[in-house]
């Protein structure tokens, strides 16, 4: 089994789940899961969990991202992107570059978005855009999004390209229709690139064809992000001998049973604080968590196969 994260660059065309497929057949094996949905028009950073590592896809999902965008203003959607219907348009001629500037900064900040009938969210156990395609519209709530910053590129209106930091659950394509709105002239997006996902960047991501051909030469773990290396910024730490089968099946460990690594200088810890923990052979047991109370550690979340101990 191969255990660990590819920093995948998605291209034009596939979807999240189509890379998946490929990479199942590149790798040879079933056990593989992507870390958020980006659309088919959309390229750009998609980790990909293979093995154990699939256990992260949820917490790399949770992560910030980064996108570099256009919006086109005057052009409303259905899809809220260039490649839907166009439902209307609208006259840009009277916007000035500041007026526009001025409406996109003030999206920065928490704001209630309203997600898009064209998207992969379930509505009583069926996806939106399946409702969408059958010509139905359902009501959906807003949900908080948090857009950390917006670095306003180039302006050649009616486009603008931007560089968007934003919080898990945004439409980058429903920012720009709002924009649109706001501005009175109706707006979508018409180009999207993924540039960061968590500590991921584009610079680091390989396109599928790349990937082929390091497996090929037998240099995959070249590539390959040790599943570890997702907590880096946690304190290491190693189960004494005595008391690796403790920790093998998850069991909460006493101060006494661990000792830091060399790098971990601080030896206090607060309460709720993670740890990574290995055992004398360096394998990666799973992240456990300090209670003060009890002075204890309890396992969040486990990584090691056992079975891969016996080989």
């Amino acid at each position: 089994m191969i255990n660990g994260i590819l920093n995948i660059y998605k291209e034009k065309g596939y979807t999240s789940h189509d890379v998946v497929a490929k990479l199942r057949g590149i790798v040879g094996q079933k056990k593989i899961g992507h870390t958020g949905t980006l659309d088919p028009d959309a390229e750009g950073v998609l980790p990909v969990c293979l093995g154990r590592a699939t256990k992260l896809c949820d917490m790399l999902t949770d992560k910030n991202k980064t996108y570099e965008t256009i919006l086109l203003l005057g052009k409303t959607t259905d899809t809220q992107d260039i490649s839907g219907e166009v439902l209307k348009t609208g006259d840009t001629s009277a916007l000035t570059e500041e007026q526009v500037k001025n409406c996109i900064c003030g999206y920065i900040g928490e704001y209630d978005q309203l997600p898009p009938m064209y998207s992969a969210l379930k509505v009583n156990g069926k996806k939106l855009y399946e409702l969408a395609r059958e010509g139905k519209e359902v009501e959906r709530k807003t949900r908080k999004v948090q857009i950390l910053d917006i670095q306003i590129k180039e302006v050649k209106l009616p486009r603008v390209r931007m560089e968007v930091s934003c919080s898990k659950g945004t439409y980058i394509r429903t920012l720009c229709h709002d924009i649109g709105e706001e501005l009175g002239c109706g707006g979508c997006m018409e180009q999207l690139l993924r540039t960061r996902v968590s500590c991921f960047n584009l610079k680091d991501s390989l396109k599928l064809d790349e990937v082929r051909a390091y497996r090929e030469q037998e240099k995959l773990a070249e590539i390959l992000i040790p599943i570890d290396e997702m907590f880096s910024d946690k304190k290491a730490a190693i189960v004494m001998k005595k008391f690796e089968a403790l920790a093998y099946n998850g069991n909460e460990l006493k101060m006494s049973m661990i000792k830091l690594k060399e790098e971990a200088k601080a030896t206090e810890f607060v309460e709720g604080e993670q740890i990574r923990l290995y055992d004398q052979a360096q394998h990666f047991i799973g992240i456990f968590v300090y209670h003060e109370n009890e002075r204890k550690f309890v396992v969040e979340k486990m990584f090691l196969d056992q079975e891969e101990l016996k080989k």
